[in-house]
């Protein structure tokens, strides 16, 4: 059976797992603000692919005070590959299995790390805080615009720490520039800039096949529609559709918005949307998005949020594949996720303050998760919370529904509604496939 989760029906199921919460909250590994946490964590890994190996091989080359408790994954051989980084870390070998649950219902278990396909990303989050967990959960916390509420309201339910892995929020090289920014060296920001300029080439598409042995790819579907096993739709290449992913603007391109909306300094979300997209040269490719788009978004207040992506510019753009131009009244910034930014004044771009050497390259990897791994003993905020990954995740869903509808959206930022369009406010949401939808 499938089914449409809208927020009104998690709000109200959500109060029927009131006493389940009362009694998991007093479980020894389940802690609560005010709780005392133990300095070492039991940590458990769900999602064993590429990413979760450099957290993973981070955690132990920092000797971070966590234990991995689980290693969970529906392909064996990637938990096997994950479990190599972990020789000599730990007395006790991490459990193995495909199963998240066992990983989130362990009472021992204090906080989990998800990096799945995006359409896992809020049933197993959501999940975890009904069980007492703190989350790390890989970016964009949404696969659709309404689950970023769904996750809001858990965390405030629940009291769970949770960080998105938008890890330049906690780059020495961003903390900086935010200073500059604040101390007005460019004037009052105007214009923020995202754009993703990298060289892509086609993939084909292939026939279906057979999973791989030990696969359970009924498991790895999950919520997205029953499909036969198909090549392109598993490792790597899920984010070229829909049922898994949110294109080139939500794999890199969410982490350019985020950068742009934190130089911006928005707190709210765009009235006015416009997107458009094409394929440009990649014909034949095996990808549902477009090869190249172009988004810009309009807050109530006028300033202006415009993001980019292009397929061809192996060069990047003012020398970065990702990056920002934050624009002010007295000059401009140009600022990179790769761990830089210069800052250019007046009508003759007299050159400003820059990262420096010390600083050059850090992208935040260890201090956003430090930060994470902190709040989950201390109960204190992080800086990619809930709120602050869905005004950035909005984005991404916004400029894609603007996109596939008109083109031109009107978005009322407080009813968070699209404004005489039906069509396109139906996509904030998606349908579940059973049983594997929201919990309840």
């Amino acid at each position: 059976m499938n089914h449409k989760q809208t927020r009104r029906r998690f709000l109200q199921n959500s109060t029927k797992v009131a006493a389940i919460t009362a009694a998991t909250s007093a479980l020894g590994g389940v802690h609560t603000f005010g709780a005392e946490v133990p300095e070492k964590l039991n940590v458990g890994i769900i999602g064993c692919g590429s990413i979760m190996g450099h957290h993973v091989k981070g955690l132990v080359a920092r000797k971070e005070p966590v234990s991995i408790s689980y290693l969970c994954d529906v392909d064996p051989r990637q938990i096997e590959r994950t479990a190599k980084y972990l020789n000599g870390f730990q007395a006790k070998a991490a459990k193995h299995t495909a199963q998240f649950q066992d990983v989130i219902t362990d009472k021992n278990v204090d906080a989990v790390i998800i990096a799945t396909p995006h359409h896992w990303h809020a049933p197993m989050t959501i999940a975890a805080m009904m069980e007492g967990k703190d989350v790390y959960i890989e970016k964009p916390i949404s696969h659709v615009y309404n689950e970023g509420h769904q996750i809001i309201e858990a965390a405030k339910k629940y009291q769970r720490v949770v960080q998105q892995g938008s890890q330049m929020r906690n780059s020495p090289v961003t903390q900086k520039a935010e200073k500059l920014l604040k101390q007005g060296i460019i004037g009052e920001v105007k214009i923020a800039r995202a754009w993703t300029a990298e060289s892509r080439s086609v993939v084909k598409p292939v026939p279906d096949s057979t999973p791989p042995q030990g696969v359970d790819y009924d498991r790895w579907l999950g919520p997205a529609p029953k499909r036969a096993f198909n090549q392109h739709r598993f490792h790597g290449s899920w984010r070229m559709f829909r049922d898994y992913a949110n294109g080139e603007i939500g794999d890199d391109g969410i982490h350019d918005l985020d950068m742009a909306a934190w130089g911006l300094g928005v707190e709210t979300l765009p009235g006015q949307i416009t997107a458009r997209g094409s394929r440009m040269m990649l014909h034949g490719h095996a990808s549902e998005y477009p090869d190249n788009m172009n988004v810009t978004y309009e807050y109530p207040d006028g300033r202006l949020l415009i993001y980019e992506n292009y397929p061809f510019t192996s060069y990047g753009l003012h020398g970065f594949d990702n990056g920002n131009v934050f624009y002010g009244t007295e000059g401009h910034m140009i600022f990179s996720r790769r761990g830089a930014f210069s800052v250019f004044l007046g009508s003759k771009n007299k050159k400003g303050p820059t990262e420096g050497k010390a600083l050059r390259g850090q992208r935040g990897y260890a201090e956003h998760m430090s930060e994470f791994l902190n709040a989950v003993r201390t109960r204190k905020p992080t800086k990619a919370n809930p709120q602050t990954a869905h005004r950035s995740c909005a984005l991404v869903h916004l400029g894609e529904i603007t996109y596939r509808t008109r083109g031109r959206l009107d978005f009322d930022p407080v009813k968070e509604q699209f404004i005489d369009c039906d069509e396109a406010n139906g996509m904030l949401d998606k349908t579940y496939r059973s049983p594997y939808g929201l919990p309840t």
